[in-house]
């Protein structure tokens, strides 16, 4: 039996250093990606009644956050992206103004939005194993930084709002995306040695594709079952969970 593959997947494991070259985005993808996911972010302060400050700060948080976390609390080499090239913050800034000027418009077109949406998520869950890999760190490591920067802007605006982080609750398949893009981009080039920006092409297209049929089919995570209960055990945390919101709805009266 062949383990020359095995053994090849646990070194790369063992060493991110197995995957060489660079995935570099064009200017101009990179920039549309950060402009669309700032779009929205200033799309949701609108909807929020908030003024142009929130709104500026959310277009921030939304189509930039993700590359902070990495930047700034994973990787920590130099800079941050975002702060280092001023064209983020300028396009931040378009987006917010055209959010504000032409939002009621935009908001027509929010499935064209969220097919945008889809493949900068695969976009940039590719980038940020690439960044993470380069900046020596495991693949196990690399695919999780990868899913952050894909999924962080968003997890940063439902914080700032206040509310309960949407990816944390059930929901269409939008963490799995950028999850599979994730670890498909490292797989790829690990295992079966691709070229990385071929391996990285495939990877968004992966993780593009699953995300639309997601949207398509509106396919869906479930709420998490503890496996083996008893009856009984299930039936008393239904009611008192019943109880416990009965109270917190008596203490809003």
């Amino acid at each position: 039996m062949d383990t020359a593959w095995l053994e090849s997947l646990w070194h790369g494991l063992l060493d991110a250093q197995s995957l060489r070259g660079t995935f570099e985005l064009p200017a101009i993808f990179d920039m549309g990606a950060v402009f669309f996911f700032a779009l929205t972010g200033a799309l949701a302060a609108i909807r929020r009644g908030y003024d142009f400050v929130g709104l500026f700060i959310m277009a921030f948080v939304t189509g930039v956050g993700g590359g902070l976390i990495r930047d700034g609390l994973f990787i920590q080499q130099g800079l941050p992206a975002v702060v280092a090239d001023g064209r983020y913050l300028i396009v931040v800034v378009v987006a917010s103004v055209a959010g504000l000027v032409i939002g009621g418009f935009i908001e027509r077109f929010q499935k064209a939005i969220a097919y945008i949406d889809a493949l900068g998520l695969g976009t940039y869950a590719v980038v940020g194993v690439q960044k993470a890999l380069v900046a020596n760190m495991s693949i196990p490591a690399a695919i999780m930084i990868g899913t952050i920067n894909a999924v962080g802007g968003g997890l940063l605006r439902d914080i700032i709002v206040r509310v309960e982080p949407l990816m944390l609750k059930p929901g269409q398949f939008y963490v799995l995306a950028a999850l599979l893009g994730s670890g498909l981009f490292a797989a790829l080039t690990i295992t079966v040695q691709l070229p990385v920006h071929q391996a990285g092409l495939i990877a968004i297209g992966a993780a593009f594709l699953f995300r639309v049929l997601a949207i398509l089919f509106n396919w869906q995570t479930k709420a998490v079952r503890p496996w083996f209960t008893e009856g009984k055990e299930t039936t008393m945390s239904d009611d008192e969970a019943r109880r416990q919101e009965q109270m917190r709805g008596d203490d809003k009266k």
